[in-house]
């Protein structure tokens, strides 16, 4: 048995990005016929018994070859960084042709609610769900609600402020469904960053104003729509 051909055949067949370490948990399960798998040197060709102490090392050198090996353009997929992990996933140029294929048609679309409430939780996580309002200008209860249940946003703490309302975060889910690594392959938006400082004093004044308002005054959306 070869190491490489194991490591592809757990990639290929798990639904979710997968990590070195969970690599590492799988085949430690079966460490006797572990030891009668071998490690193939790309370069000389020779094949050797795995080094049990060097495991890691050695998975992420087979994860670099074989994001190596499905670069090339005979391949219509890649095995790509997502997520904290590795996944097969369709290359860009073949993806519009599979998008309406069986691994999408369980993916409904996002409302527009949905994505705005999104958009600004991936810019400015960790963020409360009041300040996520106080942008949006409405509430915000519902998009929540679906972006929740979707695992697309997770919960990440409290903030240090009054009540210690909870704090959003996207998950890594969120990385996988939108095919990026982590949040800085986001596209960068300069009218966050400059508003940023400005945006925190003005929801400062606006939780003074909103604690003074009666609640039957307060605005909703009405989302009501996924």
């Amino acid at each position: 048995m070869n190491l490489s051909n194991i490591v592809e055949a757990i990639i290929f067949v798990s639904d979710q990005p997968v990590s070195v370490a969970a690599l590492k948990e799988v085949l430690m399960r079966e460490q006797e016929e572990l030891l009668e798998v071998k490690v193939r040197d790309e370069e000389s060709g020779e094949e050797e018994f795995i080094d049990m102490a060097g495991l890691e090392g050695q998975l992420e050198k087979i994860l670099d070859q074989l994001v190596l090996k499905y670069d090339s353009p005979q391949y219509p997929f890649e095995i790509k960084a997502v997520g904290g992990g590795y996944q097969f996933l369709t290359k860009r140029d073949t993806y519009k042709f599979v998008k309406q294929a069986i691994l999408q048609k369980n993916k409904k679309r996002l409302s527009r609610a949905a994505l705005e409430t999104l958009s600004i939780i991936a810019y400015r996580q960790p963020i409360t769900k009041a300040e996520i309002e106080f942008i949006r200008g409405v509430n915000c209860d519902y998009a929540m609600q679906k972006l929740l249940e979707r695992k697309l946003v997770s919960i990440v703490g409290r903030a240090d402020s009054p009540g210690r309302p909870l704090l959003y975060a996207t998950s890594p889910f969120f990385m996988q469904y939108f095919g990026i690594k982590d949040v800085t392959e986001l596209p960068k938006l300069k009218e966050f960053e400059e508003m940023a400082e400005d945006h925190m004093e003005l929801f400062k004044q606006h939780q003074v104003k909103l604690a003074e308002t009666p609640k039957e005054n307060q605005s909703t959306d009405g989302e009501g729509s996924d």
